[in-house]
C-alpha cells in the first residue's frame, strides 16, 4: 500500500512557486494570485472560505496543501488594558504575544522563536530551552490575532509591531525578514515598515547583515549595561559580542540604512542604576544617532532582580536628557498578569505536559 504524499504548507511557497503548483493541477496561473490574496491579504486559514474559487479547486487545494495556522490558547487581560496571550502552534508548542494599548497607539509584541538559547539572567524565556525557530507565517499569524484583539476589545487597528517577545529575532533571520515582508507588502497586510521594531540582544555580525540588506524597519538593542563585565554577567551573549563589537556593527548598520537605533535599558535595583552606569550609557550613545527607552522591570520567580525605585529611574533618565539624549521611560504594563516575557508560555507548557 502506497504512503500518502505529505501535504505542502501552502504559506511556505512564494507566489511563483504556488503558480507552478496551480498550473500543474490543470488550473490557470491567475488562480494562484487569488489564493495568495486570500492567504496574505485576507489572512484566510480555511480553503472553504475562498469563495471566488470553484468548489473543485478548493477540494484540490485541501488534498494538496495545508495551512498550519496559529490559534489563541489562553488570554489574560490586565487592569491597565494590556492583553497577553499564549498561542498554540500546529505541533503543540506554545508561544506568547502581547497587545499593549496606549492613548496614541496599539502595539503588538510578537515572538520569533519557541524558547530562547541566549539565557539572559533576567528573562523568563531565557530559562526555557530553544525548541525551534518560528516560521514567517507563524509570526504573521500573531500579528493578525493580536490585531483582532485590538479591534474586538478597543475598536482600533494595530499601529505598531515590536519583535520583543520570546526568542532572539536575529537568530531566526530569514523567517523574521520574510514575516516583515509579508506584513508590509501591498499584497500582504500593507503596514508601514517604520511602524515595526525588531529587538536584538546584540549579535554583531547579524546587525551588520541588517545593514547590508538595507532594512527599512527600526532596530532596538537590548543593552541593559554599557559596561562589558556587568553586561557579561546579566547577558552571556556579550561574551562573544562585546560592546566594542556592537558599537562597530551599529555604526556600520547606521551608515547603510541611516536609521537611528533605540537602546533598551531595564533599570535593575542595585545592579545598573547608579551614576556610573548612567555615565557609561551616555558615552555609548555617542557612537551614532539614537534614543534610549528606560524600561521598568517585571520581576520573575526564576531570578533575583528587582525593579529600581521610581525616583531612581527618573533621576537616571534625567541624567541622560541633560546630556541631550532623547530618553523615554516605559512603565511596566500588565503587572497583575504574567507580564514578563515567557512567563505565560512556561505555565501553559508545563500544564500541557502534566
Amino acid at each position: 500500500m502506497c504512503a500518502l504524499k505529505p501535504k505542502i504548507d501552502i504559506r511556505g511557497l512564494t507566489l511563483e512557486q504556488l503558480q507552478s503548483h496551480i498550473v500543474a493541477m490543470g488550473e490557470q496561473a491567475f488562480r494562484a494570485r487569488q489564493i495568495y490574496s486570500w492567504i496574505w491579504q485576507k489572512s484566510c486559514v480555511d480553503f472553504d472560505e475562498m469563495s471566488n474559487l470553484s468548489k473543485s479547486l478548493r477540494d484540490l487545494l485541501k488534498q494538496a496543501f495545508t495551512i498550519n495556522s496559529v490559534r489563541v490558547n489562553k488570554e489574560q487581560r490586565s487592569a491597565d488594558r494590556t492583553i497577553k496571550s499564549s498561542f498554540s502552534l500546529h505541533d503543540g508548542n506554545i508561544i506568547e504575544g502581547v497587545l499593549i494599548p496606549a492613548p496614541d497607539r496599539m502595539t503588538a509584541c510578537v515572538s520569533s522563536q519557541v524558547g530562547c538559547s541566549l539565557s539572559c539572567k533576567f528573562c523568563a524565556t531565557g530559562y526555557m530551552d530553544r525548541k525551534r525557530n518560528l516560521r514567517a507565517d507563524e509570526i504573521y499569524d500573531q500579528v493578525v490575532l493580536i490585531g483582532k484583539q485590538a479591534q474586538a476589545h478597543y475598536g482600533q487597528p494595530l499601529t505598531n509591531i515590536v519583535y520583543m517577545g520570546m526568542g532572539e529575532p536575529l537568530l531566526n533571520y530569514s523567517n523574521v525578514l520574510r514575516s516583515v515582508e509579508r506584513i508590509t507588502a501591498p499584497d500582504g497586510l500593507n503596514m508601514a515598515a517604520k511602524r515595526i521594531t525588531v529587538s536584538t540582544a546584540g549579535i554583531a555580525k547579524m546587525i551588520k547583515k541588517l545593514g547590508d540588506d538595507e532594512v527599512r524597519f527600526n532596530l532596538a538593542l537590548s543593552l541593559h549595561a554599557a559596561n562589558d563585565s556587568k553586561r557579561n554577567e546579566i547577558m552571556p551573549i556579550n561574551e562573544q559580542n562585546s560592546l566594542r563589537a556592537l558599537a562597530e556593527a551599529l555604526k556600520y548598520y547606521y551608515a547603510k540604512t541611516k536609521n537611528p537605533v533605540t537602546y533598551e535599558y531595564i533599570v535593575f535595583n542595585g545592579v545598573n542604576d547608579g551614576l556610573k552606569d548612567a555615565k557609561e550609557l551616555a558615552a555609548f550613545c555617542k557612537h551614532l544617532p539614537c534614543k534610549v527607552n528606560i524600561i521598568e522591570y517585571n520581576p520573575i520567580a526564576f531570578a533575583d532582580f528587582e525593579n529600581a525605585p521610581e525616583d531612581k529611574i527618573d533621576r537616571f533618565a534625567d541624567f541622560l536628557r541633560q546630556r541631550g539624549i532623547t530618553t523615554n521611560i516605559r512603565r511596566s504594563r500588565g503587572k497583575d498578569i504574567d507580564a514578563a516575557c515567557g512567563q505565560l508560555a512556561i505555565k501553559e507548557t508545563a500544564a500541557s505536559t502534566t
